[in-house]
């Protein structure tokens, strides 16, 4: 027995299309949920400018809610030309707001025959392909019971679908988890659903969308983060779309400290992800600096991404151990961002870094720190944008180095590290340990995937030319659990301190 394949129209809209496995059902209506401030209108705008950009056609934009000037304000605001579209006829309004039922009898058989015949006229004349119906929610009231209610939007539905055009319909829900739609029958009506979330987690605004059925069509499963920017509308990040088709480069580069690259069994992997997790202090920033200066001595361009220190104190840090920032920059090896991680969501902030990535196209990122990130978010938005940022870099096969920083002085298990850890190539932990009475540091390579590496915690200091690796800690026991301890002598030790003093001799 065959089967019809239903076709899809794609949307346009970043991101979604691959959500939806190619875009909406085409010819089909589909309705679009969402609390308030959730982006339903800006979808369904959406769905119809990037029509009139990517595919020049014409759509029909039919509002119950505002009025049609300040809808035309709205979408203009987001970097779409209506006016000049309306003019050209590739697009037109049609004001069904409140204002237009407002003498109307709703105790007869009050329906929506006008409205529709306008809606056909209109399509017609533009030839239009797509249609947004913006919200039904706001009839509602003008239908003397839920059957009628459900009746008429049965018949808007079947009109559209009879018309060949491909349609969204927005509906307000009361709960981000609750029912699909406030008066629970619009769902039942719409050949497809789509829901848009705007939850609260942690103190922060999440927005997702879900596909929650297209009928006789295929699409992904699951919520997925977006944002909405302006000049580009929703952004959706489907992170479904991260495969591990990456390549592995066998190349080496140097992390600009000779000692570090010989624990790294001969320096980073071109296409690696390093974490270095340390406390406060420790010397995470100077790595970074360094790893950095090293790409721009040799050509390369490189990038840093910082959002705990400002541009000044990054250059005056580095100006201190002998690093010229602003040299770099101007030679054009090197870009500095520098942002407060509460100024923008996540999906914001990985959106702004692909774009700053694709337009300075760096071989080097440093990001300092991702913990500054973590903090202004939900563990699960974090390793969404974690995931999203470590697998973009890799396509591009450049390297970069993460810090992050651990809760107490004397290490212990990184928060952020424990989240992350699996999706980065290598891990260099930097740790303070106390010895009579003195404060040391000490450094471990504790992970380097697809290479041997040093095992020993080694001692560094740190002074005017930067980060100095020397021998490893002896006799001393505790390091990586924060809780160092100097153990009693053996002959071992003895041993391997002759063995140290005839290196030096």
């Amino acid at each position: 027995m065959s089967s019809k394949i239903i076709k899809k129209l794609p949307t346009h809209i970043a991101g979604f299309d691959h959500v939806a496995c190619g875009g909406l059902p085409q010819g089909r209506t589909t309705l679009v949920t969402g609390t308030s401030g959730s982006g339903k209108t800006v979808f369904g705008a959406q769905f119809l400018a990037e029509g009139v950009l990517k595919a020049d056609h014409a759509g029909v934009f039919v509002t119950f809610e505002e009025s049609v000037p300040a809808l035309r304000q709205n979408i203009s605001a987001l970097g779409w030309p209506v006016e000049k579209w309306e003019a050209e006829g590739k697009w037109a309004f049609i004001d069904a707001a409140p204002a237009a039922f407002q003498n109307a009898d709703i105790i007869g058989d009050f329906n929506l025959e006008g409205l529709l015949a306008q809606v056909r006229g209109t399509v017609k004349k533009l030839n239009a392909t797509r249609l947004c119906m913006d919200s039904l929610g706001c009839i509602f009231p003008h239908f003397p019971s839920q059957a009628a209610f459900r009746r008429e939007i049965f018949a808007i539905v079947a009109a559209m679908n009879e018309l060949g055009i491909t349609s969204v319909l927005t509906a307000e829900r009361l709960d981000e988890y609750g029912p699909v739609a406030r008066h629970g029958v619009e769902e039942f009506v719409a050949d497809n659903v789509v829901i848009l979330r705007n939850a609260l987690e942690e103190e922060k605004r999440r927005r997702t969308v879900e596909i929650l059925k297209f009928r006789g069509a295929a699409h992904l499963k699951g919520e997925f983060p977006y944002t909405v920017l302006p000049g580009e509308g929703i952004v959706v990040i489907p992170l479904s779309a991260l495969e591990l088709k990456q390549k592995s480069s066998t190349n080496r580069i140097t992390s600009g400290v000779p000692e570090l690259d010989l624990m790294c069994g001969g320096g980073f992997f071109r296409d690696s992800i390093v974490l270095l997790s340390g406390a406060t202090g420790t010397g995470k920033t100077l790595t970074a600096t360094q790893f950095l200066a090293a790409g721009s001595s040799k050509g390369e361009r490189c990038i840093l991404f910082a959002f705990e220190e400002s541009r000044e104190q990054l250059f005056r840090n580095a100006s201190g151990w002998g690093i010229d920032f602003e040299k770099m920059e101007a030679a054009g090896t090197l870009h500095v961002v520098c942002l407060y991680p509460e100024v923008l969501g996540l999906e914001d902030h990985l959106i702004r870094i692909k774009k700053e990535v694709e337009a300075f196209k760096p071989a080097r990122i440093a990001v300092d720190s991702l913990s500054a990130l973590e903090r202004v978010s939900s563990i699960k938005s974090f390793r969404e944008f974690v995931v999203g940022l470590t697998s973009f870099i890799k396509h591009l096969e450049i390297a970069g180095l993460f810090t992050a920083t651990t809760p107490t002085l004397m290490g212990g298990t990184s928060v952020t590290e424990t989240h992350i850890s699996t999706i980065t190539d290598s891990i260099i932990l930097l740790r303070y340990v106390e010895m009579y009475g003195e404060m040391r540091r000490g450094i471990t390579v504790l992970k380097m995937r697809g290479s041997a590496h040093d095992k020993n915690i080694r001692e560094f200091t740190i002074d005017a030319k930067g980060l100095n690796i020397g021998k490893q800690f002896r006799g001393v026991t505790g390091i990586l659990s924060g809780n160092p301890y100097q153990r009693p002598p053996t002959d071992l030790d003895d041993l391997a301190q002759l063995l140290d003093k005839s290196e030096n001799t």
